[in-house]
């Protein structure tokens, strides 16, 4: 049976967006989480072109922001999924700021996020390759294999750190049996 492939950028994804004072904080900028919601809900729709098919957010990999983003501006997420696993995709997004009145534009934050595919029983189910075209794809597919591994090794320390709070009888302040 042949594997099945899709081109990397027919998983791009794009959406626009002008910031509102309703979400930015007190230094007039852009809410992280706001635009953290942004970024899972723009990926997503990336991971569900490959898939064509329901998934989840296994994780948030990481997210850097970089510049930050002011009320008035335009914010412009583009999305693609860059390699892909057994059942998971990893999705790069990358946010631009765009300055309305004087049009300047600058990358403002980069995030790498994993989906996993789903059957129609919710359990994971093997995805399409991604097909790197260009030199840029062919980069980020390549190094998507090290990312892939480092997130491995996260998510065992993250196990580890749950089976210390899971026989730890203290909370973040020293008290006895509370619930973090």
């Amino acid at each position: 049976m042949e594997e099945k492939t899709v081109r990397m950028k027919d998983t791009v994804s794009i959406k626009t967006a002008l910031v509102f004072p309703q979400d930015t904080n007190m230094h007039g900028t852009m809410f992280g989480g706001k635009l953290l919601a942004y970024i899972d809900d723009i990926a997503s729709i990336s991971a569900m072109k490959l898939c064509r098919g329901p998934v989840v957010t296994a994780s948030i990999d990481s997210v850097d922001f970089i510049k930050p983003i002011r009320e008035g501006d335009s914010v412009t997420l583009e999305a693609m999924v860059t390699w892909t696993g057994r059942s998971s995709m990893e999705v790069l997004v990358k946010v631009t700021a765009e300055h309305l009145m004087t049009g300047e534009k600058s990358i403002a934050a980069l995030s790498f996020l994993t989906f996993v595919s789903l059957d129609e029983s919710g359990k994971p189910k093997p995805v399409p390759k991604v097909v790197p075209e260009t030199n840029q794809e062919k980069w980020l597919n390549e190094t998507g294999q090290r990312r892939a591994r480092y997130r491995k090794t996260r998510k065992n320390q993250s196990k580890e750190l749950i089976a210390f709070f899971a026989q730890s009888e203290e909370d973040f302040n020293g008290t006895q049996g509370g619930n973090v």
